[in-house]
């Protein structure tokens, strides 16, 4: 969620930090890359045409979809014509077994392919799968995620940034977060006085990019703590660097909901040296 342009100090903050409970919906990647962009613009990079050009993309545009387009490290991604998304025919059989090794540890399937990655509402880039859901998309929700670790990631970014790029649709934020009386109703208050934006600002489109990996942190058959790693522009003595997102989901009415990480007020960010042993999408 972002807030509206304007001057003071309540313009400048996202709403739900202000309410401390930063964790579902708080956009504190767009922060971080905005950060990231003053930082690069000031030493002559142009952030504005990263991520926009379909060149050296490998593949053709099928059915439903745009031409694919490549992000800032040149990973292909695919532009549903409908910004919501296009959901994949799921195979549960090439779910996880609860009793496998690889239960909490395998990526969902497959790796690779048209509509794994897909720009939703010309900003976010988010995974989809035929194992693991989501299993459709119904109005600008992506519902149908399986009850499985694999599941849980998927949900998890997907309801992140969803919410994040419709900040002001309630019935969405109600059906996709699990959302209390009192948050809903400071909610209701800041959408009112203005201080919500009723999208993301375009000039953090280029810098929405696929995460590259994922760490299931707890996951129980009710709830699940996810931590999600997106490579950094920078690097650390020439060596990649990620920035680590912690967010969390609950089971509840046969599908995951985003909530609170539990015993924390905000989303956490990590700078992370290393992916080693997370678990790589």
């Amino acid at each position: 969620m972002t807030t509206g342009t304007g001057s003071g100090p309540a313009r400048n903050r996202s709403p739900i930090a202000m309410l401390c409970v930063g964790a579902l919906l708080a956009l504190v990647i767009a922060v971080l890359v905005t950060v990231i962009a003053m930082r690069d613009n000031a030493i002559g990079g142009d952030v504005s045409k990263a991520g926009t050009s379909s060149e050296n993309v490998p593949g053709t545009a099928a059915s439903g979809f745009g031409n694919p387009e490549a992000d800032m490290f040149g990973r292909r991604l695919d532009v549903p014509d409908n910004g919501t998304g296009i959901a994949l025919e799921q195979n549960p059989t090439l779910q996880q077994r609860q009793d496998a090794p690889t239960w909490q540890s395998a990526a969902p399937q497959p790796a690779s392919g048209q509509g794994v990655w897909q720009r939703i509402f010309g900003g976010p880039v988010v995974r989809f799968s035929t194992s693991d859901g989501p299993a459709r998309i119904d109005g600008k929700a992506a519902v149908g995620f399986a009850h499985t670790p694999q599941g849980a990631a998927l949900a998890a970014e997907q309801i992140y940034w969803r919410t994040n790029a419709n900040p002001r649709d309630r019935d969405l934020l109600l059906r996709l977060v699990a959302v209390t009386p009192q948050y809903l109703a400071d909610y209701d208050r800041l959408v009112a006085e203005g201080k919500v934006s009723d999208r993301l600002p375009d000039k953090l489109r280029p810098l929405l990019f696929a995460s590259d990996a994922f760490r299931i942190e707890s996951y129980t058959e009710d709830s699940a703590i996810i931590q999600f790693a997106r490579k950094a522009r920078e690097t650390a003595d020439g060596q990649p660097t990620w920035v680590g997102m912690r967010l969390a989901v609950i089971w509840r009415d046969g599908d995951w909901k985003l909530t609170a990480v539990s015993g924390q007020q905000q989303v956490q960010i990590d700078s992370l040296r290393s992916i080693e042993g997370w678990t790589q999408w």
